[in-house]
């Protein structure tokens, strides 16, 4: 950047706008910037001290934000492990969420929240493919049940992950269809550019603010 004179009176560029680290950077240049128009100014015609008190407060206020938005996002990082060690009790546990779940042989606890106007429900279960590889009527309640792991014909199906949903009918229309909340197990807490995740068995991912339950044993 150059310092360009006009009417015999020395005067600084506008500064750039390119993100926290340009504007510290620009800062520090202006200061230099100041002392040499400080020293090259013309003597019969100075800078007006309204001049430079406005340019000083819009620099030094720049910066105090710089410094400001650095320690929130300190701040922020800071919170964001604090809430990781929190949660690491999450560890082995079991939580309820809209996720797959894991099928390892032992059954699996499905929480539906079917339409209080259905009068009849189902349950849908597809597998990592998405193929559908049971169906079969559940009560109209919200009351937990386990899947047992077999098919529509009663055979057994291999482990993996397995997802569900219940649809809702009223007088033979299908009238809602939303995933089933299942319980699974923690493996791992961690923070995914920000936001908390929980690893489950099986590696699946879910947002640790998807959780609506948790209990200690399975």
């Amino acid at each position: 950047m150059e310092i360009q004179s006009t009417s015999g009176r020395t005067t600084l560029p506008t500064a750039p706008s390119s993100g926290a680290s340009g504007i510290s950077s620009d800062f520090n240049t202006f200061l230099q910037m100041l002392s040499v128009q400080m020293q090259n100014q013309d003597p019969l015609n100075p800078i007006e001290s309204s001049d430079f008190a406005v340019q000083l407060a819009t620099f030094s206020f720049v910066e105090q934000q710089v410094l400001t938005n650095d320690l929130l996002s300190a701040l922020g990082e800071q919170l964001t492990l604090g809430n990781v060690a929190e949660m690491a009790t999450w560890v082995g546990k079991e939580v309820r969420s809209m996720m797959p779940a894991y099928f390892d042989g032992a059954p699996v606890t499905l929480v539906p929240n079917p339409s209080a106007l259905a009068d009849s429900v189902e349950v849908v279960v597809r597998n990592e493919s998405g193929q559908i590889v049971d169906t079969r009527p559940i009560p109209v309640s919200a009351s937990p049940l386990d899947w047992a792991g077999v098919d529509s014909t009663g055979n057994a199906l291999p482990k993996g992950a397995y997802s569900f949903e219940v649809v809702s009918y009223a007088n033979g229309a299908v009238i809602m269809q939303e995933p089933a909340e299942v319980y699974g197990r923690v493996q791992e807490v961690r923070n995914d550019n920000g936001d908390l995740v929980l690893v489950m068995e099986g590696s699946i991912v879910v947002p640790a603010k998807s959780v609506t339950a948790i209990r200690g044993d399975g």
